[in-house]
């Protein structure tokens, strides 16, 4: 692979990063109340591309592409997933907002650990086969004919790593910096409440889009 190939293919992961998506929304939202949180969803992200890419390097994703009954549950499965992380968050937006509301001790609205949001931003790109459609679609692009297939994609699954992490850390590092502002109790309900929205809808979208496949 050259370095124009490895540059092209770099450019194709920076636009598919910037695009908002479910990742996006999940780090910014666990950013939002513990900024290594967020890093380590980001991380946990990054870890899910390089899965799907050696998944493509052993042939599994061509298997999702080819049976549309797989990649049915698959879909609705990381639909699912994101409708329960959007609740779940609304809810504890809610409570943590009543009990500032009463004056009591304010209930941390995301009870991430790093662990826990690494585990998620990893779950939220592994149950996303959107991500494994793109790298079965444009990695074998950049695979020299008769090379080292598993080898290859690793290496590109890594690139699509760094370029996912380097973004969503950016945008959990401006979360935090932002901080000030995002905290005062109505901005950061209202961030909180709508972030949980949008990953709720997303998800509906996507159980949606499955169920109707």
């Amino acid at each position: 692979m050259t370095l124009a190939s490895l540059a092209a293919f770099a450019g194709l992961c920076l636009v598919l990063s910037v695009t908002p998506g479910p990742d996006t929304f999940l780090v910014l939202r666990i950013a939002l109340n513990r900024p290594s949180a967020g890093i380590a969803a980001a991380a946990g992200s990054a870890v899910g591309a390089i899965a799907w890419a050696a998944l493509v390097g052993v042939g599994l994703a061509a298997i999702l592409e080819q049976s549309a009954e797989l990649f049915r549950w698959v879909k609705i499965a990381g639909g699912l997933y994101l409708l329960y992380l959007g609740v779940s968050s609304f809810i504890k937006s809610r409570k943590a907002a009543k009990a500032g509301a009463d004056g009591s001790a304010p209930e941390a609205a995301l009870p991430y650990s790093r662990l826990s949001a690494l585990g998620a931003g990893a779950l939220s790109t592994l149950l996303n086969p959107k991500v494994g459609l793109f790298c079965l679609a444009v990695v074998p692009q950049f695979i020299p004919h008769g090379g080292d297939t598993m080898g290859t994609s690793l290496i590109l699954g890594v690139v699509v790593a760094v370029i996912a992490f380097a973004y969503l850390s950016m945008i959990a590092v401006v979360a935090f910096k932002a901080m000030r502002w995002l905290k005062r109790p109505k901005v950061s309900t209202v961030v909180e409440r709508v972030s949980s929205g949008v990953i709720a809808g997303l998800g509906v979208g996507v159980v949606a889009s499955g169920a109707t496949s």
